[in-house]
Protein backbone atom coordinates (compact mmCIF):
# COMPACT_ATOMS: atom_id res chain seq x y z
CA UNK A 1 0.00 0.00 0.00
CA UNK A 2 2.80 2.39 0.90
CA UNK A 3 4.71 1.38 -2.23
CA UNK A 4 1.61 2.18 -4.30
CA UNK A 5 1.49 5.65 -2.78
CA UNK A 6 5.16 6.25 -3.41
CA UNK A 7 5.04 4.93 -6.97
CA UNK A 8 1.93 6.95 -7.73
CA UNK A 9 3.53 10.11 -6.36
CA UNK A 10 6.74 9.51 -8.31
CA UNK A 11 5.00 8.70 -11.60
CA UNK A 12 5.00 11.58 -14.05
CA UNK A 13 1.50 12.82 -14.75
CA UNK A 14 0.13 10.78 -11.84
CA UNK A 15 -2.94 11.98 -10.04
CA UNK A 16 -2.15 13.92 -6.89
CA UNK A 17 -5.64 13.35 -5.57
CA UNK A 18 -5.22 9.61 -5.17
CA UNK A 19 -2.06 10.21 -3.15
CA UNK A 20 -3.84 12.68 -0.89
CA UNK A 21 -6.77 10.30 -0.42
CA UNK A 22 -4.44 7.43 0.52
CA UNK A 23 -2.57 9.61 3.02
CA UNK A 24 -5.89 10.75 4.53
CA UNK A 25 -7.00 7.11 4.84
CA UNK A 26 -3.73 6.19 6.59
CA UNK A 27 -4.13 9.08 9.03
CA UNK A 28 -7.73 8.01 9.76
CA UNK A 29 -6.61 4.41 10.38
CA UNK A 30 -3.90 5.54 12.79
CA UNK A 31 -6.35 7.78 14.62
CA UNK A 32 -9.14 5.23 15.06
CA UNK A 33 -6.95 2.23 15.85
CA UNK A 34 -4.11 3.79 17.88
CA UNK A 35 -4.59 7.35 19.08
CA UNK A 36 -8.27 7.37 20.06
CA UNK A 37 -8.27 4.12 22.10
CA UNK A 38 -5.16 5.22 23.98
CA UNK A 39 -6.66 8.60 24.87
CA UNK A 40 -9.89 6.92 26.04
CA UNK A 41 -7.87 4.53 28.22
CA UNK A 42 -5.90 7.43 29.71
CA UNK A 43 -9.13 9.33 30.45
CA UNK A 44 -10.55 6.27 32.24
CA UNK A 45 -7.39 5.93 34.36
CA UNK A 46 -7.46 9.64 35.27
CA UNK A 47 -11.13 9.40 36.29
CA UNK A 48 -10.31 6.36 38.46
CA UNK A 49 -7.43 8.16 40.19
CA UNK A 50 -9.47 11.30 40.82
CA UNK A 51 -12.24 9.24 42.43
CA UNK A 52 -9.97 7.53 45.00
CA UNK A 53 -11.11 7.92 48.60
CA UNK A 54 -10.18 6.71 52.07
CA UNK A 55 -10.81 3.01 52.60
CA UNK A 56 -10.45 1.97 48.95
CA UNK A 57 -8.44 -1.21 48.46
CA UNK A 58 -6.01 -0.81 45.58
CA UNK A 59 -2.95 -2.26 43.90
CA UNK A 60 0.03 -0.14 42.87
CA UNK A 61 1.95 -0.39 39.62
CA UNK A 62 4.70 -2.17 41.58
CA UNK A 63 2.29 -4.87 42.78
CA UNK A 64 1.79 -3.61 46.36
CA UNK A 65 -1.68 -4.23 47.73
CA UNK A 66 -3.10 -1.93 50.37
CA UNK A 67 -5.87 0.27 51.66
CA UNK A 68 -5.90 4.02 51.13
CA UNK A 69 -5.79 5.96 54.40
CA UNK A 70 -5.32 9.51 53.11
CA UNK A 71 -5.65 11.20 49.72
CA UNK A 72 -3.91 14.47 48.89
CA UNK A 73 -3.48 16.30 45.58
CA UNK A 74 -0.56 14.27 44.25
CA UNK A 75 -0.02 11.57 46.90
CA UNK A 76 -1.87 8.88 48.80
CA UNK A 77 -1.08 7.25 52.13
CA UNK A 78 -1.37 3.51 51.62
CA UNK A 79 -1.61 1.08 54.53
CA UNK A 80 -0.04 -2.21 53.46
CA UNK A 81 -0.10 -3.96 56.86
CA UNK A 82 -1.05 -3.13 60.43
CA UNK A 83 0.92 0.00 61.27
CA UNK A 84 2.87 -0.02 57.98
CA UNK A 85 2.03 2.97 55.80
CA UNK A 86 3.59 4.14 52.56
CA UNK A 87 3.24 7.56 50.97
CA UNK A 88 3.04 7.08 47.20
CA UNK A 89 2.46 9.21 44.15
CA UNK A 90 -1.15 8.94 43.03
CA UNK A 91 0.03 8.02 39.51
CA UNK A 92 1.42 4.74 40.85
CA UNK A 93 -2.06 3.51 41.86
CA UNK A 94 -2.88 0.96 39.22
CA UNK A 95 -6.29 -0.51 39.90
CA UNK A 96 -8.88 -1.16 42.57
CA UNK A 97 -9.27 -4.53 44.26
CA UNK A 98 -12.56 -5.05 42.38
CA UNK A 99 -10.61 -4.82 39.12
CA UNK A 100 -7.89 -7.10 40.52
CA UNK A 101 -10.47 -9.72 41.46
CA UNK A 102 -12.02 -9.57 37.98
CA UNK A 103 -8.66 -10.15 36.28
CA UNK A 104 -7.77 -13.06 38.55
CA UNK A 105 -4.67 -11.44 40.03
CA UNK A 106 -6.03 -11.90 43.53
CA UNK A 107 -3.42 -11.84 46.32
CA UNK A 108 -3.35 -14.55 48.98
CA UNK A 109 -4.66 -12.14 51.58
CA UNK A 110 -6.92 -9.14 50.91
CA UNK A 111 -6.24 -6.20 53.22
Amino acid sequence: MLSTILLDAAAPGGSGWSTLVMIAILIAIFYFFMIRPQSQKQKKINNFRSSLKNGDKVMTAGGIYGKIREVKDKTVLLEVADGVKLRMDINSIYQSMEDVNETGANPKENN
